[in-house]
């Protein structure tokens, strides 16, 4: 149970009574507290004296304390106010029905938050979905959508909670902890979001955990599910959106499935079929025969759309020079970059020498 959730409520209630109200757990430690001072201190006493007592409203140590509902015989919260008398007594038995509501509400969205997960990660048999849905009155078929945040370098403990916080008010959002370096969201949206909203969102995400802890992320962002069953296949975009970026799109840090285009392709193409690819389009000389210069030259033709005046200037050479680099590079490979055929199966190779590439590393 989360003691940021039974602080939230006593902060709430701060105003209404000068009286010091909080909770303590199973062991008599104090995990909430309307004064702040009083947070980590352990009372044994009242501890056994919840346990070993019959009576509904218990007093020790100059408070009263009333055990929160539990299924379990021995207490696990308990809820405390300063003083013994009927005020006490009255205040107590009030801030307990208050705590109840609150720790019911965060057991069933808990509970909830288990459900997505044993979604997500393929936990649990389609069938089931539908009847522990109902069980836990689950809406099914609204769009959600899955984004899977992944800590690069650096990995915070710290960062759940930040999220959690984040999205604390939406009682449709899930914040779920995969590993220690995956953290996945299921955001609850619109009918109308689209694209450039979840990464807006995803956005907001990178800056906060940047800016409080430091921590690097990487962020994919899965296709939107209408429905719960979907959110399965969305998560497995979410992570595919990483794993592709990481080949073709070194310098973004939030990759959205839909975006991937060739990448998604190629990255699904058995790497025999891909060198064979690559045979058949370069069969005077391999791909490796260009030297670095020459390949700068051909993104900055592709990146500028075959345009050479374009990119004879972004590249501060003369147009005649740009030609003359083309045409060494028709003589190399067959190609002609100029001939849109021609550059559309140079840039799928490229792509495709750079997916092998990341394969040769990734089996090292």
């Amino acid at each position: 149970m989360s003691s940021r959730m039974f602080q939230s409520v006593i902060m709430q209630m701060k105003d209404a009574s000068d009286r010091v109200v909080g909770v303590i757990d199973g062991d008599g430690n104090v995990i909430a507290s309307s004064e702040p001072a009083s947070l980590g201190e352990k009372w044994e006493d009242a501890a056994h004296r919840l346990n070993t007592t019959g009576e509904i409203v218990t007093v020790a140590e100059g408070k009263t304390f009333k055990a929160l509902s539990s299924w379990s015989a021995r207490f696990d919260y308990a809820v405390f106010v300063t003083g013994e008398d009927e005020l006490a007594r009255s205040l107590c038995i009030m801030a307990c029905v208050a705590m109840n509501g609150a720790k019911a509400s965060y057991e069933e969205k808990h509970d909830r938050g288990t459900f997505v997960k044993n979604i997500i990660t393929d936990n649990i048999l389609p069938g089931d979905i539908y009847i522990h849905a109902k069980e836990l009155h689950f809406v099914t078929d609204v769009p959600r959508a899955v984004m899977l945040i992944r800590q690069v370098g650096k990995v915070d403990v710290a960062a759940m909670d930040i999220l959690q916080n984040m999205f604390a008010e939406k009682q449709q959002d899930y914040v779920l902890s995969v590993n220690e370096t995956d953290i996945v969201l299921v955001k609850q949206v619109q009918p109308s979001c689209d694209g450039k909203e979840l990464v807006r969102i995803a956005q907001s995400i990178e800056e906060t955990l940047n800016s409080e802890l430091f921590v690097k992320t990487i962020i994919g962002i899965g296709t939107i599910a209408g429905h719960v069953r979907e959110l399965a296949d969305s998560y497995k975009e979410a992570q595919t959106a990483i794993e592709v970026g990481k080949v073709f799109d070194t310098e973004k840090s939030i990759i959205n499935y839909e975006n991937l285009g060739l990448g998604r392709l190629i990255y699904q193409l058995p790497t025999t079929l891909c060198e064979i690819f690559l045979s058949e389009v370069f069969k005077k000389n391999s791909i490796d025969s260009l030297d670095q210069e020459t390949l700068f030259t051909i993104n900055k033709f592709f990146e500028n759309n075959l345009n050479v005046s374009e990119t004879s200037r972004k590249l501060f050479v003369h147009r005649n020079t740009l030609v003359y680099r083309l045409e060494k590079i028709k003589k190399i490979t067959g190609l002609d970059l100029r001939e849109f055929d021609h550059a559309i199966i140079f840039k799928v190779a490229l792509m495709v020498k750079k997916y092998l590439d990341s394969r040769e590393t990734y089996m090292r």
